[in-house]
């Protein structure tokens, strides 16, 4: 690592005072299948890898001033060393047609099949900062704006604690060792970007809101509760330098066998924010505890959700705000239901952000995830067709028909693209 990471060159996108308006496309990638799993290839899935031309040019016909879209990097680096760009070469050269500024997912879960052990592998952190720094080098001129590693935190539960993913890691040892894996990935990420671009790097962290509530001081809830609570943010913690030995997880950390002399060198060398993205769906962000009701959490015995709406969205965004001390964007957002309900959270998610605006929280972004439909990660463990684990989440439904997939476009579309406009008629003529 090198010490180069230095803070504040988003603002050079954020200037006009403005809150921007995007869309994502989701980029899940599991490669790795198996006994009884299947892989996920969300771009396979809803047919983005042939239908990419249309799909960057809905997102500019909404009005999307940015897209977050992943690179697949089990594509692009099918064997140690050797990279095949073409197809991201089209798709971001689409992108800079229609001005639409790309947000780079470098890794949204998925590593490449020859990388055995995944995460758990010894080289990990060092192949994953190779491909970042390909990536950088390849698209210096076109991409200034990368996520390292989206939701590190669910990396770090499904691969390393609940044994979901590969590489199937379980309870506190796995979570640790995945969560010192997938830190120093990022932290080597990101200063390997800055060294190909300099200041004109832009790093979007992002991760999943997860909030606990109800009976979280009952004797038999407390001690979890408090845990999870510092652990949601234990993977951005650790990458920003916060980790010493005053941190609430640092002993659970070393007595899971973190190694002493990497926790140091975050500290010495943090890879920081430029701006901090926050994944809220409201719907699924909030765990509730019940006293005297004992549950595991995970897939195999979760705890129940509550919908807290605009609440809970505020509180996440006050709080990766006030914890890392830079400009916040929400980076996915939705709800799953009718285009009714889909268009409700819409307009009341983008109006409690321009509340917190007017009252000076440093909301720069706003990200409707997705642009279309996705299917549920279900479809790993099932058998059935990709059908039956449809999301309605997009502003384009996905519609099964003999050419394949079509994109259907809903009045959501419709209701983002008049937020746009609106959004971009204010930076166009300022009080």
């Amino acid at each position: 690592m090198t010490a180069t990471d230095d803070t504040g060159t988003a603002n050079r996108w954020f200037a006009d005072g403005a809150l921007h308006l995007g869309l994502g496309i989701e980029d899940t990638f599991v490669p790795q299948g198996g006994p009884g799993a299947r892989p996920i290839d969300e771009y396979e899935l809803t047919e983005h890898y042939v239908r990419w031309r249309e799909d960057i040019d809905l997102a500019a016909d909404v009005g999307a001033e940015f897209l977050r879209w992943g690179i697949p990097w089990h594509r692009v680096n099918p064997a140690p060393g050797e990279w095949d760009w073409d197809w991201t070469d089209r798709v971001l050269g689409r992108m800079s047609e229609h001005g639409i500024r790309p947000v780079v997912d470098l890794l949204h879960y998925g590593t490449p099949l020859w990388l055995e052990r995944q995460f758990a592998h010894p080289d990990y952190s060092r192949r994953v900062a190779e491909y970042a720094v390909a990536v950088a080098e390849r698209y210096g001129d076109a991409v200034t704006d990368y996520t390292p590693v989206n939701e590190p935190m669910i990396h770090v539960l499904f691969c390393g604690e609940y044994g979901y993913w590969p590489p199937y890691l379980t309870g506190q040892e796995g979570a640790t060792r995945l969560a010192m894996a997938i830190a120093d990935g990022f932290a080597r990420t990101q200063h390997g970007i800055r060294d190909v671009l300099g200041e004109r790097a832009v790093f979007v962290h992002v991760d999943a809101s997860m909030r606990y509530v109800g009976d979280v001081e009952a004797a038999e809830h407390r001690e979890t509760a408090a845990r999870l609570r510092h652990q949601a943010f234990l993977v951005e913690d650790l990458v920003t330098g916060r980790v010493d030995d005053r941190h609430p997880l640092a002993a659970m950390l070393l007595s899971n066998g973190a190694d002493p002399a990497l926790l140091g060198e975050f500290i010495r060398n943090p890879a920081r924010p430029d701006v901090m993205g926050v994944n809220y769906y409201p719907r699924h962000s909030t765990e509730v505890f019940e006293a005297g009701v004992h549950h595991a959490g995970g897939f195999a015995d979760p705890r129940p959700t509550r919908d807290d709406g605009v609440a809970g969205l505020r509180e996440m965004i006050d709080e990766y705000a006030r914890r890392y001390g830079a400009p916040v964007m929400v980076t996915e957002t939705c709800v799953t239901g009718s285009a009714e309900e889909r268009i409700g959270w819409l307009r009341e998610s983008v109006d409690e952000v321009a509340r917190m605006r007017r009252s000076g929280t440093p909301v720069v972004g706003y990200t409707w995830w997705p642009l279309f439909d996705m299917y549920e990660w279900t479809y790993r463990h099932g058998t059935g067709p990709r059908a039956e684990h449809l999301l309605t989440m997009g502003l384009f439904d996905l519609v099964e028909s003999a050419e394949g997939l079509r994109r259907e476009r809903t009045p959501v579309a419709d209701a983002f693209h008049a937020l746009a406009r609106a959004s971009q008629r204010a930076v166009a003529t300022p009080s």
